[in-house]
């Protein structure tokens, strides 16, 4: 009797000390399952303890609950900037009061922009009378500055036909307050950061801090954008077309970033045409 109870003690050991390295092995072999499911199983209990904390707790609004957070911010909203010439009314905020909507008003434009193009429009629909007023300027303009453009051409190579349809853009036919107010007909802008005095200002075509060059007569600024065109090199393959190819030179400046209007090449070509300044190239 006493053997048979030894036997199955030993027989017990045996079993446990089985079962208790089977699960050794088991645990090391998927250790990681177990692991995830151990994190799992307390997330899961955590989040049930979360949503009845909370359904026994009073809503508190979103934007009262950092009071460190940015007031400005959440009044008026991210918005990026200087992606407008325009005035535009501020956004109201989700927790304020929402008023009735104002009667719309018109836009009011920027007075400091270089160049508003009003002479430049290029609308089919004009009235006749407009369309020859606007012509009238244009001529007049290229009669003006014709002789310096052949000039810079036989210069630096430099098509006038191109250089007088950027004068007549850039400068809306020497209207603008670019041109009336510092000579200059291409738009050049001014990088220095040591400036002397009556050497650039401050204009807002594309942000507050546009600063242009100012020159003490209109023939500098034709040579200004002489100089800048052969200088710099990033319209270093334009030298390489003929001087009768001023739709490459248009396109060409355009690929080059001289302006970021999307149809500038289509302008100045339209420009030439129209007024036939290619006759200028010869």
């Amino acid at each position: 009797m006493h053997q048979k109870i030894q036997e199955l003690q030993s027989l017990v050991q045996y079993k446990f000390q089985h079962a208790k390295t089977h699960s050794t092995e088991l645990i090391q072999q998927y250790w990681f399952k177990t692991l995830l499911i151990g994190i799992v199983g307390y997330m899961v209990l955590q989040k049930d303890l979360s949503i009845n904390l909370d359904l026994n707790s009073v809503a508190t609004p979103y934007y009262s609950q950092s009071p460190t957070a940015d007031a400005t911010d959440r009044e008026n909203g991210a918005r990026p900037m200087n992606t407008s010439l325009l005035n535009k009314a501020r956004p109201v905020a989700n927790h304020q009061e929402t008023r009735p909507a104002a009667k719309a008003t018109k836009a009011v434009q920027d007075p400091n922009l270089a160049n508003t193009f009003s002479n430049m429009s290029f609308d089919d629909d004009e009235k006749a009378k407009e369309r020859a007023e606007k012509r009238r300027k244009q001529l007049a303009y290229v009669d003006r500055y014709a002789d310096i453009a052949k000039t810079e051409m036989r210069k630096f190579g430099i098509p006038a036909s191109i250089t007088l349809a950027q004068g007549l853009l850039e400068s809306n036919v020497g209207e603008s307050r670019l041109a009336t107010k510092n000579n200059n007909h291409f738009g050049i802008k001014c990088f220095s950061r040591s400036c002397k005095k009556g050497h650039c200002s401050n204009f807002t075509d594309d942000s507050h801090k546009d600063f242009f060059r100012k020159y003490g007569n209109s023939w500098d600024s034709f040579r200004s954008h002489s100089n800048l065109l052969k200088l710099n090199k990033r319209y270093a393959s334009l030298f390489k077309l003929k001087k009768s190819d001023y739709k490459g030179w248009a396109h060409g400046l355009k690929s080059a970033g001289y302006a970021t209007d999307k149809r500038y090449a289509y302008k100045l070509i339209r420009m030439i045409e129209d007024l036939d300044l290619h006759k200028y190239d010869r």
